[in-house]
């Protein structure tokens, strides 16, 4: 996409830079690397406390646990609705480097691997998780996951292991009391069994699903009625004679009641199935029950219901979204359910998780306040939404992809070409602020598919990562000329209005424009912008911007990628828009200055008409354009009186006339994203040499987002209606 394009590892096939535009690489990549010096004590992984998270691997550790890797991620579960994500990491010198966020406050988990399939732990990271090893753990901290801290010093409750048989087999339950639990004397504690699913393991509960800390806290505040909690694998009780041998050992080595009225079960996915199967197929046992993400569908007959009802006070269910497979279970299970007459709560359709604990944390946090108590809210969690029937993305091979569901939700499909690959995965700027994920796709058939999301309204760009190698969707028509592999898609809403084409006959035209070049000494083309009624015989020539792109792009990206037309489209319908005309120009050349003034420049105000009056021209740029930018304005300024320059550097100031800048530029407007767009130390360092340097600036504070389109667009979406109006 760009020279800089930060977060993101280019993988094989991805055409490389050019020695010039390296050696620029390498310079900045020597300051970084001076920056986050990397010693073995030194955390790979910090986060700040507005949820940004650096990271920062030892280049020399990777190869000497790996052996040459070509490329770095760490995965975890950073992706749209929590799930399981690789961020790829930069090589900077001699560590992998890159910067992710903001991070909404709650747990993370991640290991660092290597060429796909070459895993580590982080060695500077003390966080275990025991049913993944290679697995470590950090909270971002806010009050939404307030209850995932660890509670106060001497607050908290305790957790043990128990020990007991099933015939002739030793298993191994997790057994939580609260603080001040009394093994003798007083009333007895009611007991929640909390299962983990056939395929976690019981302390997951303990180092992903956070479950000391929320019962803790809860706890501290009284939400929740004094209980003990059984927390087992899902590998165990799943019949009447297992979970009768668990409950009575919990019954003999605990001060517990053993009566049905105060005991509950719940579970995750698998776990919530069983828990189900036990309170629904066997009343009598239990009287209140919890599903997060339980897969039961069947097993509810109208002859039960009677009797079910009965013995239940509670049944809630709980789902994630549309990517969580219990969605669609879910469906079936509530109109199951409602058809033998059996009550039961729903949560509501969480639309920020999936199956994943993100989500069985919230679960679980809403479940056990409810136990043992009279409750007065039997309804949905805050923003939680109803069931709008299954979820059914198109039979493979019937449709182009991606394929946009309702809510932002995203199928992704490739074709049947990569049906021997080993590992798919689908890279687009989905993350946080518009950084750059892969997300795993799997196997479907002969074909690879993944659903993601919610995604917000917007525009997004994206491609294949099979074996390591960037693949085009042959599927989709759209295309990044610059950038081969890359397709798009837009998300509508509110949000991505400026983003999306206006009416047909309404907006601009786009057109492209010829001209000579005697510095490449060829042929080259621009696009130029028109406004809606552009009149070529005016009387008063109109105003124009120079809009010039980054580094291994063109003259195509501000189109293609920047969404330069339905910008300025719907700003000059809004009355935003002074009427100017917008010249796109082919950046990629030794001397900037020259081509701008004595070939882009000149081809302009030939075919167009534009003013030649310094008061009535911008310039602005992206990236490398932006330095070339704030090139021009050091060796000729007064030329433009409109200067704007994104995610770029002034450098030294050297020979500059700072009179000369501020006589003849009206405005100098400067834009960059945020921790996460590593030119930003840069950017803030050329903002102290300019005011040092006395030059006059606007700098209205950091765009939320990285070195890419999601911060660019949004900048000119600023930029445009400020020109030619002072």
């Amino acid at each position: 996409m760009t020279l800089f394009h930060h977060g993101s590892v280019r993988p094989m096939g991805v055409r490389r830079l050019s020695a010039v535009i390296a050696a620029g690489v390498m310079a900045i990549a020597s300051v970084l690397v001076a920056l986050r010096p990397a010693v073995a004590d030194t955390p790979w992984l910090s986060v700040s406390d507005d949820g940004y998270v650096s990271i920062s691997v030892p280049a020399a550790y990777i190869e000497a646990n790996m052996g040459q890797v070509s490329q770095v991620a760490v995965e975890g579960n950073f992706g749209p609705s929590s799930a399981w994500a690789e961020y790829g990491l930069t090589r900077r010198g001699d560590v992998w480097w890159g910067a992710l966020g903001p991070l909404k406050p709650g747990l993370y988990y991640y290991q660092v691997t290597g060429d796909d399939t070459k895993g580590l732990k982080d060695p500077t990271n003390g966080t275990t998780v025991a049913s993944k090893p290679l697995w470590s753990t950090f909270l971002v901290a806010g009050d939404s996951a307030r209850l995932l801290a660890d509670a106060p010093e001497g607050q908290g409750g305790k957790v043990e292991t128990l020990a007991y048989r099933v015939k002739t087999e030793e298993r191994s339950a997790l057994v939580w009391t609260p603080a001040g639990y009394s093994a003798k004397g007083g009333k007895p504690y009611p007991v929640l069994f909390l299962q983990s699913g056939a395929d976690r393991s019981a302390t997951d509960w303990l180092d992903l699903g956070r479950a000391k800390q929320i019962l803790d806290n809860l706890s501290a505040q009284g939400a929740v009625e004094p209980m003990v909690v059984v927390i087992t694998d899902g590998r165990g009780p799943d019949d009447d004679k297992d979970l009768k041998d668990l409950r009575k050992a919990v019954g003999d080595a605990y001060h517990v009641y053993r009566d049905r009225e105060h005991q509950a079960i719940a579970g995750v996915s698998e776990g919530g199935s069983q828990a189900l199967r036990a309170a629904l197929t066997g009343p009598g046992q239990f009287a209140y029950a919890g599903s997060f993400s339980g897969l039961l569908t069947n097993g509810v007959g109208r002859a039960k219901a009677n009797a079910t009802d009965r013995n239940l006070k509670l049944v809630r269910l709980y789902t994630g979204n549309v990517t969580d497979p219990a969605y669609n279970a879910t469906v079936r299970l509530t109109k199951a359910l409602k058809h033998a007459g059996v009550r039961y709560e729903f949560d509501g359709v969480n639309p920020d998780a999936g199956a994943n604990w993100a989500a069985w944390q919230e679960n679980l946090i809403d479940f056990v306040p409810r136990l043992f108590r009279k409750v007065s809210d039997h309804g949905p969690s805050a923003g939680h939404g109803p069931l709008k029937g299954e979820f059914t993305p198109p039979p493979a091979g019937t449709t182009p992809t991606p394929f946009v569901s309702e809510g932002g939700f995203v199928t992704f499909e490739t074709t049947t070409d990569f049906k021997d690959a080993k590992h798919v995965t689908v890279w687009a700027n989905d993350a946080p602020g518009g950084s750059w994920l892969r997300v795993p796709m799997s196997r479907d058939g002969d074909r690879w598919r993944v659903t993601v999301g919610p995604l917000d309204p917007w525009f997004y760009y994206y491609q294949w990562i099979v074996d390591r190698v960037s693949v085009k969707d042959a599927s989709n028509p759209t295309k990044v000329t610059s950038e081969p592999n890359w397709s798009t898609f837009f998300i509508p809403g509110e949000r991505s209005r400026l983003l999306s084409d206006v009416p047909a006959g309404q907006g601009g035209k786009v057109e492209s424009l010829t001209y000579h070049s005697n510095v490449a000494n060829a042929d080259r083309t621009a696009l130029v912008w028109t406004p809606p009624g552009y009149d070529p015989n005016r009387a008063e020539p109109y105003p124009v911007l120079y809009l010039q792109h980054g580094s291994g792009q063109s003259y195509t990206d501000w189109v293609e990628m920047g969404r330069a037309k339905q910008i300025l489209d719907h700003e000059s319908l809004d009355g935003k828009l002074v009427p100017m005309v917008v010249v796109m120009g082919n950046g990629n050349v030794s001397d900037f200055n020259k081509e701008l003034l004595e070939n882009i420049v000149p081809a302009a105000r030939a075919h167009y008409n534009v003013s030649g009056d310094p008061s009535r021209q911008a310039l602005a740029g992206l990236s490398m354009g932006g330095v070339q930018t704030l090139g021009v304005l050091k060796a000729y300024p007064g030329k433009f009186a409109y200067v704007a320059a994104f995610s770029s550097w002034f450098g030294d100031g050297t020979g500059v006339d700072v009179a000369a800048i501020n006589n003849g530029t009206t405005m100098l407007r400067l834009y960059v994203g945020d921790v996460t767009d590593f030119v930003q130390p840069f950017f803030m360092s050329s903002l102290t040499t300019m005011k040092d340097l006395g030059i006059r600036y606007e700098f209205d504070g950091v765009t939320p987002g990285p070195h890419g389109w999601d911060v660019w667009q949004k900048n000119l979406i600023d930029l445009a209606p400020r020109l030619f109006k002072r």
